[in-house]
């Protein structure tokens, strides 16, 4: 039996380029196949990324970012504008409330069976989160380093009174912020119900609050990230001229939430129990459609948090108006846009 195993072996490896495609076409009609495939790939795609990302780590002058000094010490003297902070606290209020909504939302759409499995993910990613973005997530994403990590205020070790001059009390910043990559993860909570166990629940949620977001954050929202000081003389394509402006997480939250949920969705396949149209089935109903309308009501009134607390600033009248009716047009365009697509 060893033998013909090595024999069989050996002929495997003589065949033909053009039998290997031949081979390798038949076995990805398996849908076996295709699910390992795309897991194999995915995981190569990150090992690339991974080397890639070591590389900028160590090299930072890749991409034309030069090493930011360290952070001054503490000043006795930093003003905090109290008006200001009691803004941002209540935004960052608001919005960890969306968590509710979330919550709901997701507990109500999916099937009967899977609601503990959610509440439970729900909350313990949010403690996760809030853990993990404490001990190193907002220093990678916030503190100055290079154009592509930070590398200051583990622990919040060493942080000033206010950040970055806004005049905004630093723990107030670092709350509402908090709340941001709480919400990113949760984006991407959405996606994985009825696709992963609750080991990977805790998997991709430490990933994602620990790592992905806050690096990727740093590009575009960091004191010095590549993408903050684009556009400028010696950094990242300066003949551009203008720098990467991302408001309220349009990007930084919500791309980055989406396309790990999209990843993962890909990966992992169909929802268990899933039938398409063409096999006889249809979409999955939801099994509490009142919780499902409550959560999404709640998600559009933390929005008034999300969006006008971005501005920083209880003085900026106009821009927080703004800001707010935006926010509301864009919610009831997007409900009427659903509807007619729906029905």
């Amino acid at each position: 039996m060893q033998v013909i195993h090595k024999g069989a072996f050996i002929m495997t490896n003589t065949l033909s380029m053009a039998g290997k495609l031949t081979r390798l076409r038949e076995r990805l009609r398996t849908p076996e196949w295709r699910k390992y495939g795309q897991i194999l790939l995915m995981g190569k795609f990150v090992g690339i990324a991974l080397v890639f990302m070591l590389a900028l780590f160590m090299h930072p002058e890749m991409l034309g970012m030069g090493a930011h000094a360290a952070d001054p010490d503490l000043k006795g003297n930093d003003i905090v504008n109290p008006l200001n902070t009691v803004w941002v606290l209540v935004a960052a209020f608001l919005v960890f409330g969306m968590q509710v909504g979330f919550t709901m939302l997701e507990a109500g759409f999916c099937r009967s069976r899977e609601t503990v499995n959610v509440l439970m993910e729900c909350v313990v990613d949010t403690c996760l989160c809030g853990l993990l973005f404490y001990a190193w997530g907002f220093a990678f994403m916030f503190s100055h380093g290079n154009g592509f990590i930070g590398m200051n205020w583990f622990f919040l070790k060493g942080a000033p009174a206010t950040y970055e001059g806004t005049g905004i009390a630093f723990l107030a910043v670092w709350l509402f912020q908090f709340a941001f990559a709480d919400t990113c993860s949760t984006i991407t909570s959405g996606a994985m119900i009825g696709r992963t166990s609750w080991i990977g629940d805790l998997l991709y949620s430490f990933m994602v609050s620990g790592f992905i977001y806050p690096i990727i954050g740093h590009w575009a929202w960091g004191p010095d990230g590549f993408l903050a000081v684009m556009g400028q003389p010696g950094y990242f394509l300066p003949w551009v001229g203008t720098g990467f402006h991302d408001f309220a997480g349009s990007t930084v939250v919500h791309t980055i939430g989406g396309m790990v949920a999209l990843a993962g969705a890909i990966v992992l396949g169909p929802r268990m129990g899933r039938r398409f149209k063409r096999d006889g089935g249809g979409p999955m109903m939801p099994h509490d459609l009142t919780i499902a309308a409550s959560g999404g009501l709640l998600l559009w009134f933390g929005w008034y948090g999300f969006n006008p607390g971005s501005t920083l600033s209880a003085m900026d009248f106009q821009g927080i108006g703004r800001v707010a009716a935006n926010t509301t047009l864009a919610a009831c365009a997007a409900g009427l846009t659903a509807m007619f697509y729906a029905y």
